[in-house]
C-alpha cells in the first residue's frame, strides 16, 4: 500500500508549484522531497509529473491521480477532526501575510479573542505593504486590498473598500475647497505610493485622475499623517481616516467623487481544497469581524 505521507508530498509539490517550495511547506529538503516522489513513481509504475530545470507539470496520469489524492487527503483530515473534535480548534502554526496599516490598526487589536479561543495555535504575522507569494514564500494566508484578479489563488471577501477625497480643516481654511475634479489642479494633492493615479468614480462614470504634488513616498503612512495635520488633499480608505472624519480632524473634499469600488479587502489562500482548520477558523473570524458593512463605516 502506498505510503500516506507519500500522497501529501505530492499533494503539495503540485499545489506549490515545485519541489522546494512543498519543501519549506512540509520542513523537508527539496532532495527528500524529490526523493519522495520518484518512490510513489516507482511503486505506481508511471510518471506522474514533467520535470524540468524551472517547472514542473503534472502528466495526464498525474493529473488523475492528483484528483483523487484531493479526495482521499480531505477525507482524512475530515474523520481526523470528528474524531478528535479539532473542527472548532486550530492547532499548529499560522502563517499570514497582511498590509503594514490594516495589519497595525484593524487585525493586531482584534488577534487576542482569536487567540484566546485556539490557545493550541501559534500565529506569525508578517506586515508589508508588497503582494507575498504565499506559495514561494510559506505563507498559509494573505489580507489583501486591492481589485481581485485570475489567479492560481482562492479569495473569498472580507469586506469592501470605500476611499475618499479628504483634507484637514486646516488646509481647507487655508486653500478654500475644490468644486470640480478640474480644481485639484489647483490644490495640493498628495499621492500616495510614488505618484499613483487616483481612480474614481462619480458624476458621469469613471475617471483616471494624475495628483501632481510635493511629497512622493513609498510610504502611505506617511501621507496619511500629512494630510491629517493639513499638508494637503489624498484619497484615502475609510478603514484607515474613519476616526478622523467622525471627530472632525478630516473632511470629505468633492463627495460626489470617490475612490473605484471595484477594490476589495480580501483573504487569499493556495487551495479551496484540503483547507487546514487554522485557515478556515481564522478567515471566519475576520469574515465575522468586518462583514459587508465594516465597523469603520459605522
Amino acid at each position: 500500500m502506498t505510503n500516506l505521507g507519500d500522497l501529501e508530498i505530492f499533494a503539495r509539490v503540485v499545489s506549490s508549484g515545485s519541489m522546494s517550495a512543498a519543501g519549506r511547506l512540509l520542513s523537508l529538503s527539496p532532495a527528500v522531497i524529490s526523493k519522495r516522489v520518484k518512490r510513489l513513481e516507482d511503486r505506481l509504475g508511471t510518471r506522474l509529473l514533467q520535470r524540468t530545470t524551472r517547472q514542473i507539470s503534472l502528466t495526464e496520469a498525474g493529473q488523475g491521480f492528483y484528483d483523487r489524492v484531493l479526495g482521499i487527503l480531505a477525507g482524512i483530515e475530515d474523520a481526523e477532526a470528528y474524531a478528535s473534535g479539532r473542527s472548532s480548534q486550530a492547532q499548529g502554526t499560522l502563517r499570514i501575510s497582511a498590509p503594514t496599516s490594516f495589519g497595525r490598526m484593524h487585525i493586531a487589536p482584534h488577534l487576542t479573542g482569536f487567540m484566546k479561543d485556539h490557545p493550541d495555535l501559534k500565529l506569525h504575522i508578517v506586515l508589508s505593504d508588497d503582494f507575498a507569494d504565499i506559495v514561494a514564500d510559506g505563507f498559509d494566508l494573505a489580507v489583501r486590498i486591492g481589485e481581485l484578479t485570475d489567479s492560481s489563488l482562492v479569495a473569498r471577501k472580507l469586506a469592501p473598500v470605500r476611499r475618499l477625497l479628504c483634507a484637514a480643516p486646516s488646509y481647507v481654511a487655508r486653500h478654500g475647497l475644490p468644486r470640480e475634479i478640474g480644481d485639484l489642479a489647483n490644490h495640493v494633492c498628495l499621492p500616495a505610493h510614488n505618484n499613483d493615479n487616483w481612480k474614481l468614480g462619480g458624476p458621469g462614470g469613471s475617471l483616471t485622475y494624475r495628483p501632481e504634488g510635493p511629497l512622493v513616498t513609498n510610504s502611505s503612512e506617511i501621507i496619511r499623517e500629512a494630510v491629517i495635520a493639513g499638508a494637503g488633499i489624498a484619497l484615502r480608505s475609510t478603514w484607515d481616516i474613519g476616526k478622523e472624519l467622525r471627530a472632525g480632524q478630516l473632511v470629505q473634499v468633492l463627495p460626489q467623487w470617490e475612490g473605484s469600488r471595484n477594490l476589495t479587502l480580501s483573504a487569499v489562500y493556495p487551495s479551496r481544497q484540503f483547507l487546514p482548520a487554522k485557515v478556515r477558523l481564522f478567515i471566519d473570524y475576520l469574515a465575522a469581524l468586518y462583514g459587508p458593512v465594516p465597523y469603520w463605516e459605522q
